[in-house]
């Protein structure tokens, strides 16, 4: 998705820069301009489920890493953090699993010299318009 398209609305930008080599990336679980992956972890939605919600998040945030390195995913040199949040009921516990399914992609994609990164896994009650799992991503590149 275009980046200046994503975003649960207000002045929010999916992509923004940070100095000369580095991004801040966010994505959610929209597949083909429209939320795919509504739902909450725990209640009505089962881990595989989450897993490709998650793994929805990585597309996207490739199709985001894509457009701001101009079509070139050669220059993405580092992915450095992964920010991910779970929509979930109290008792789920399973963040960091469902997680897995965007940190597993990015590595499959860079490889585990550029793909791995540090990340963190929460769960919140609620995400933007009811979205199972939301993604934020700081990633370095190559300078022009």
């Amino acid at each position: 998705p275009n980046p200046a398209l994503t975003g649960a609305g207000g002045e929010l930008r999916a992509l923004a820069e940070v100095g000369q080599a580095g991004v801040h990336l966010r994505a959610d679980s929209e597949g083909g301009g429209q939320l795919a992956a509504t739902g909450k972890l725990g209640a009505n939605y089962s881990m595989d489920e989450g897993k490709a919600a998650a793994r929805l998040c990585a597309v996207n945030l490739i199709s985001q890493m894509r457009e701001a390195c101009g079509g070139d995913l050669d220059k993405v040199k580092a992915v450095v953090k992964v920010e991910g949040f779970v929509n979930c009921t109290p008792d789920f516990v399973d963040h960091p699993q469902i997680v897995n399914g965007c940190s597993d992609l990015l590595v499959e994609v860079f490889g585990q010299e550029v793909g791995a990164h540090s990340r963190f896994a929460v769960g919140c009650s609620s995400l933007p318009l009811g979205v199972a799992v939301e993604v934020g991503a700081v990633v370095e590149v190559v300078e022009e």
